[in-house]
């Protein structure tokens, strides 16, 4: 007679679910104009603690993905000579020594409506995780509109987290119909006119617009961050663009930004708040404001 045993079905292993907290725009006109963003995952607690309304929030987690990234502002000098500017789509792309960021489009010009045109600086933001030292660039376009050959002068892309602003020349066409044909180029660091200075830190600015009739404003409000020994920061807007004027500092409202400012050291001594004036509704009622130094180990 054959026997045979019974045995207990394997528990098959569970595949781990990972969340990417983003909550913030991806819009030309929104936040910082990027409609590409890298995310990193978080710790499932986090998300069951923001679905039990105990603990931290994913908005919260969103804005400390922001702080462990890395900002670049990236400026683009389109040459000052007959149809260099261009209407094509133009994109951009980082190399450094561990990774890259893949293709970003550069939508969004912080200083020009209409960007790439001839003689013009375009300044854009960049957001990447840490891609290492910044190696080199692959710029170019889709040739896609009614003008689209480019004279590309140079760029210059600046990051404060990392201490180092690198310009990169180029002084070439991207035109099908110019210079080579290419219309995408590999551009190095020119080391002579690099430099460097002394890194930048993320804080974790909470703004509480007080609860009385009129409190909000539409008006560009500024901070600047005093530490001891007279060090103090640049004064920085909290706003990126209009856009987030109008949405921001509503009476009654609470709103959290994270700002690259210089580092003022462990003790904040005072700060100084404020806006620019202009607009229909510039008066400003301000309840207070909280401030978190926001160091690698993310204390």
């Amino acid at each position: 007679r054959l026997l045979t045993s019974k045995r207990a079905p394997r528990e098959q292993p569970v595949a781990p679910f990972y969340y990417f907290p983003c909550q913030r725009w991806l819009a030309v006109e929104e936040d910082d104009g990027q409609i590409v963003r890298e995310l990193v995952p978080v710790d499932e607690a986090f998300v069951k603690k923001d679905s039990e309304n105990d603990g931290q929030s994913l908005a919260t987690l969103g804005l400390e993905q922001k702080a462990k990234s890395t900002t670049y502002t990236v400026k683009v000098k389109t040459g000052d000579k007959k149809n260099a500017g261009t209407d094509a789509n133009v994109f951009i792309t980082f190399y450094g020594s561990k990774d890259d960021t893949g293709i970003v489009s550069l939508k969004a010009s912080k200083i020009n409506k209409n960007k790439f045109e001839r003689g013009k600086v375009d300044e854009f933001t960049v957001e990447s995780v840490d891609i290492g030292d910044l190696k080199k660039i692959k710029i170019g376009h889709d040739n896609k509109g009614n003008s689209t050959g480019w004279f590309l002068e140079w760029v210059e892309i600046d990051a404060p987290s990392l201490g180092q602003c690198l310009k990169f020349p180029c002084g070439r066409w991207l035109d099908k119909s110019e210079d080579d044909g290419a219309i995408e180029r590999v551009i190095f660091p020119a080391e002579l006119q690099t430099r460097e200075y002394i890194p930048f830190v993320p804080y974790e600015i909470t703004v509480y617009t007080s609860d009385i009739f009129g409190a909000g404003t539409d008006a560009d409000v500024f901070i600047v961050l005093y530490g001891s020994d007279g060090i103090c920061t640049q004064q920085k807007s909290l706003c990126l663009n209009k856009r987030e004027q109008r949405m921001y500092f509503e009476r009654n409202s609470v709103n959290q930004f994270i700002v690259e400012l210089e580092d003022v050291g462990d003790i904040i001594e005072k700060i100084r708040i404020g806006h620019k004036g202009g607009g229909l509704n510039s008066g400003w009622h301000l309840d207070r404001v909280a401030i978190r130094r926001l160091l690698p180990n993310g204390k």
